[in-house]
């Protein structure tokens, strides 16, 4: 039946989708809606760009309907890069190679342009509404005609009364119950009768949609839910055009966008429905995903039968429908699982993984596991010489791991690093603070953006308006000192974080608030360069009122960015102080490459390495950690980290000798390893729990209220890796069985109830994996 299916695929491809087909190498393309396996993420989007290429000169008055968002970043390049290249013979040679021979340039101008969707109420003007993506990036960058566009201006939709949207939701707020309950006052029934208008908007626009013939060429990325469009989990697959609430997951991802979890929680969205996207039964979908994280999502969307709860699943009723993803978005699929057991030497990892997941899928413990339970399985089967006694082999090997987990280091120099501020914390926490506690051991952390981005406007201005406060009532001191606005600021930092957690020793809520205040003065003294008690005052205000005037999600100026960072790098400061890290041990690298934008750039040697290679010629590390994410998974600030760490420490290797050099490759929330995969277990006790949730909470002010959240729970950071290393210790358990812990005879075995998984490396080890990361990138313009 697969092959068969297959065999359709391959008759019925179009000329680049077969092109890109036979060089994935995949014999089988199984599942309800062909897909396309392709490395990279750049490789994604330069066949979209082929094929929507394709789609065009075919159709060259047609109706096409394009995402907003990071997704469509090398689409978007390697569309322009075409067109503006068309008649380069290198051009020619590249698009003829991949199976698009065309003679004549595609004609853009005359295509039919749909808005998918954009959240509302929002001001089109803003850089963060998708209406103004949609003119920079589309209209502008693909020279289409906005007379034939059809845009979701949400200043163009009438409201009641000729009102303007402030007027009738002034506090952007639209409670969709007035629809069916009656007004309790005389704004509720002004926001009723604009509700109405704007579901009649919503339904004019369904019908310019149909009457053009429905969307000939749709483009969608895949929530973290599932969702295409804004369509979330369990909406109607015969869904039109309709003003509707989002679920958490999706306002979780929007975060980014709007400016925190408190302004997407409350924004409704305009969006076009399932039956809308998939009207056109002749029309091509196309759904595109990268990296890993994305993997359990695109399984539920290829693997089952139409479902609510599996809003793509309804491209099962276009036959031109298709996923374009990368190996790690493909990574779960069943024939992506059949590649990995029976292609290939067979290696141990792979008894491991199949025993692991084994157990978990038929909810049995290892020591009870039968040769039948083996046979059965699919993947266990193919265990060269299979018997019962694999099992022990697998449990042995997790014994070891914890063995190692366990052992004390003596005489080390950690270089701890992180992407973000918190990145280290949420990741390896409890395997610092063990290590911590031996003196032979020295210890420096290094941040190596400014994660500027984690923090609210809403929250800036709160701690801006307490500084002024202190300052006008005399409550901070050292501004008083002759020389403080000379030099007596870059003076006594590790005084303001001892401060600080004297004040959180005795439960002084408001004393935590001043020592705060205290490094947010030292900090507006050096951007600024302030010289008076007066221009610091002056300064304060001026900050506020700018922020005032910012809208939602809007783009910070440099100073207001930096000044968001420094906050960050003095709660990272708290968190290590609690063992005595000094200030002067803690790294805070600002990279370049890190600079807000909805597209970043990627690291640079002379701006973004050789200040790495700079530390760690400095710091001679014998140990090195660094978050070990895949492509794609979580912030794409986390793999150019890793890009940067491996070619700084190529150029080490060229200096000295780090044959003896580990890395520690972790993660932390955005991705998570497979028990096989891992070399380590480091056990977590509920006093190292209370201790990170503490810490966390205490330290790091901007993320206790989880503007920032991630989409797997509505909480703060620290709770989310609790939940992992307690499911992790569940799957070790199932191995193991709970015996081994409660009854083991070492009392730190036995105090278990968490597990951190992570993999120490050699550093060819590491830079081979790092290389085969660089490869992802292979094909960005």
């Amino acid at each position: 039946m697969q092959k068969e299916k297959s065999e359709q695929f391959r008759v019925n491809a179009f000329s680049v989708e077969k092109s890109f087909f036979l060089k994935s190498k995949r014999e089988v393309c199984s599942g309800y809606v062909p897909y396309i396996v392709v490395p990279n993420f750049p490789s994604l989007g330069f066949l979209t760009a082929l094929r929507f290429l394709e789609w065009v000169n075919e159709n060259p008055r047609g109706v096409i309907s394009l995402p907003t968002g990071k997704t469509p970043e090398h689409f978007m390049k390697w569309t322009k890069h075409l067109l503006n290249t068309f008649h380069q013979p290198e051009t020619q040679k590249l698009m003829t190679e991949n199976g698009l021979s065309l003679k004549e340039k595609p004609e853009m101008k005359n295509l039919h342009f749909v808005q998918i969707d954009e959240f509302y109420p929002i001001d089109p003007r803003q850089h963060n509404s998708f209406y103004n993506y949609v003119q920079h990036y589309y209209m502008e960058g693909f020279g289409l005609d906005p007379k034939k566009a059809l845009l979701i201006n949400a200043d163009e939709i009438e409201l009641a009364d000729g009102k303007h949207v402030k007027q009738v939701f002034p506090d952007n707020k639209i409670d969709l119950s007035l629809r069916n309950r009656a007004p309790q006052s005389r704004l509720e029934e002004l926001q009723r009768a604009s509700i109405y208008k704007i579901d009649t908007w919503c339904t004019r626009y369904e019908e310019k949609i149909k009457a053009l013939g429905g969307i000939g060429f749709f483009l969608g990325g895949i929530g973290p839910d599932g969702h295409i469009a804004f369509n979330t989990r369990g909406s109607d697959h015969n869904s039109s055009t309709r003003l509707t609430e989002t679920n958490f997951e999706t306002q979780a991802a929007a975060a980014g966008d709007l400016g925190g979890i408190e302004v997407s929680r409350n924004r409704l969205v305009i969006t076009i429905g399932l039956n809308t996207i998939t009207y056109n039964p002749d029309g091509v979908s196309i759904i595109f995903a990268a990296g890993e994280a994305k993997a359990e999502i695109v399984k539920n969307a290829i693997e089952n039968k139409p479902d609510n709860l599996y809003p793509a699943t309804v491209l099962q009723r276009q036959k031109n429908a298709r996923f374009y993803i990368t190996q790690g978005a493909a990574s779960q699929l069943t024939d992506s699982r059949n590649i990995y057991y029976k292609t290939g030497a067979w290696t141990f990892e792979k008894t491991e993984r199949a025993i692991f997941d084994l157990c978990q899928r038929i909810d049995k413990y290892a020591r009870n596991l039968t040769l039948d339970d083996l046979k059965n399985d699919s993947y266990c089967a193919l265990i060269p010489n299979l018997s019962i006694d694999v099992v022990a082999e697998v449990i042995k090997s997790i014994k070891k791991k914890i063995d190692k987990g366990l052992e004390p280091e003596r005489n080390q120099r950690y270089l701890h690093t992180g992407p973000h501020h918190d990145d280290i914390m949420l990741g390896i926490f409890p395997v610092i603070t063990r290590h911590l506690r031996d003196i032979s051991n020295t210890f420096h952390f290094a941040i190596l953006t400014s994660g500027f981005t984690a923090v609210t406007n809403s929250m800036m201005e709160e701690l801006l308006s307490h500084a002024l406060h202190f300052i006008n009532n005399g409550e901070i001191q050292m501004i008083e000192y002759p020389d403080f606005f000379d030099s007596g600021y870059k003076y006594k930092w590790d005084k303001d974080v001892s401060h600080y957690l004297n004040k959180v020793a005795r439960n002084n809520t408001d004393g935590k608030l001043r020592g705060l205040c205290h490094r947010l003065v030292r900090s507006l003294v050096e951007i600024y360069d302030i010289n008076s008690i007066d221009q610091l005052k002056d300064t304060i205000v001026t900050n506020i009122e700018l922020i005032q005037k910012s809208y939602d999600g809007e783009k910070n100026p440099p100073d207001i960015q930096r000044l968001k960072g420094m906050l960050r790098e003095f709660e990272e400061e708290l968190v290590w102080a609690h063992y005595g890290v000094q200030v002067k041990d803690i790294e805070h690298m600002r990279l370049g490459f890190y600079s807000g934008d909805l597209f970043t750039e990627q690291p640079e040697q002379k701006r973004d390495v050789e200040p790495i290679l700079e530390v760690l010629r400095r710091i001679n590390p014998t140990r090195v950690s660094l978050a070990f994410d895949p492509e794609g998974s979580g912030p794409d600030t986390h793999y150019k980290v890793l890009q940067a760490i491996a070619e700084a420490l190529r150029l080490w290797k060229k200096e000295k000798d780090i044959s003896e050099l580990r890395i520690i490759g972790y993660r932390n929330v955005w991705y998570k390893f497979h028990p096989a995969e891992a070399n380590v277990s480091s056990l977590v006790s509920l006093n190292s729990m209370a201790v990170l949730e503490h810490s966390f909470k205490n330290c790091y002010i901007s993320q206790v209220n989880a503007s920032f959240p991630s989409y797997e729970h509505n909480g703060p950071f620290n709770e989310v890796s609790q939940k992992i290393w307690t499911e992790q210790f569940k799957r070790v358990q199932m191995m193991l069985g709970k015996g081994y812990f409660y009854e083991n005879s070492n009392p730190k075995v036995r105090a278990t109830h968490g597990t951190i998984f992570y993999k120490e490396m050699t550093f060819d080890e590491f830079d081979g994996y790092a290389r085969k990361l660089e490869k992802s990138l292979e094909g960005a313009l």
